[in-house]
């Protein structure tokens, strides 16, 4: 690699000087071991760390310890996470504790790196960041935020998307690493560089420990690097939805999703997948989503969600129901009557906590 093209070599130490006074306040922060490291890890990736700062304390209050997560129910784990989204890394988290207890006796192997990339749910940066921060390893570590800062500080051009742009970060994140005094603090610093100064947006230069190194600040590319993601289009999915009422007490009608795909095994009103179902009538509706002629459902709107990759529009239709033997019978094939007082014990994602808001 050119020079031009590399990471300045006095950026690991600026940053380990930097790193102590700058740090934020956060609650895996205040104490440090394995098990924290991979709750907080895994609870970060694609969420924002203020979402995280309110789920990390009650999720390891209420699992103390890696045997105590895997001694939970995945429901109980789903339910805890409720909020953070991308309910797969619940199960991967879930899975990890299992594997720590079966494997490494409840303690995470903070020491060995291959070990925890055998861990379900762990990558390379994942393992990287644990081992280093927790064990000081001279382990890399890449993501967006540390691509960025690299990319701009030597004016590497491309979408951090790009295999190229990816394969030249982990050979930064190598040498910056093996530079560092505190392998330690130089990661978990750089971390925090491209999460609070050098943002993908308005990036505060002023105040960087690396503005005399940067080459896109002396060249004038901060805001052109890196160049933006080519994002594909969401796809759009159209759910007939009833909200199905007890009279009696007020509970609602919820079913399971499968434990695969969109959502998978979390808990929502009845719903199902429907191309025309903008256009559905109530009666269509109750046909589609398997209800008895006796229910009648009237429709209630429209409600939008967004996902990563999906445009999700919920057809909403209501029915409310006298307690009795038919209210009773549509609670088969895995469907409970949950009270509102309940509710909090079943893991709804955010588009399902809307509907039933709406």
């Amino acid at each position: 690699m050119a020079a031009e093209q590399a990471v300045p070599p006095a950026a690991a130490e600026a940053i380990v000087a930097w790193f102590p006074a700058a740090a934020r306040d956060l609650p895996w922060r205040r104490r440090r071991n394995g098990y924290h490291a991979l709750v907080s890890e895994l609870m970060l990736q694609q969420t924002q760390v203020s979402r995280v700062v309110e789920k990390f304390g009650p999720f390891v209050r209420r699992f103390p310890t890696a045997a105590a997560l895997a001694a939970a129910s995945e429901d109980e784990v789903l339910t805890a996470w409720q909020g953070l989204g991308y309910y797969r890394r619940a199960r991967f988290l879930h899975a990890a504790a299992k594997a720590v207890v079966e494997r490494h006796g409840g303690r995470v192997p903070v020491d060995d790196h291959a070990a925890l990339l055998a861990l379900p749910g762990v990558g390379r940066y994942t393992a990287g960041a644990i081992a280093s921060i927790v064990a000081g390893a001279r382990a890399p570590i890449v993501d967006g935020n540390v691509t960025r800062v690299f990319q701009r500080l030597a004016a590497r051009d491309g979408s951090a998307g790009d295999r190229a742009v990816a394969d030249w970060a982990w050979s930064e994140a190598e040498r910056f690493v093996e530079r560092a005094s505190d392998p330690a603090a130089a990661n978990e610093g750089l971390m925090e560089l491209g999460a609070t100064v050098c943002t993908p947006a308005a990036p505060k230069c002023g105040g960087c420990p690396l503005a005399s190194v940067c080459r896109a600040r002396r060249e004038g590319l901060v805001d052109a690097i890196p160049a933006p993601k080519v994002r594909a289009a969401r796809r759009e999915l159209v759910l007939v939805t009833a909200r199905l009422v007890r009279e009696s007490d007020d509970a609602v009608l919820l079913e399971q999703r499968p434990r695969e795909g969109l959502w998978g095994g979390l808990w929502q009103p009845l719903a199902v997948e429907s191309a025309d179902g903008r256009e559905i009538s109530a009666r269509a509706a109750a046909e589609l989503l398997g209800l008895p002629a006796a229910v009648t459902l009237r429709a209630a709107g429209q409600v939008p969600f967004q996902t990563t990759h999906r445009a999700v529009v919920f057809v909403v239709f209501d029915a409310r129901l006298k307690a009795g033997r038919a209210a009773s019978a549509l609670a088969r094939g895995g469907r409970q009557w949950v009270t509102r007082a309940a509710i909090g014990e079943f893991a709804l994602s955010n588009a399902a906590k809307r509907v039933l808001r709406v």
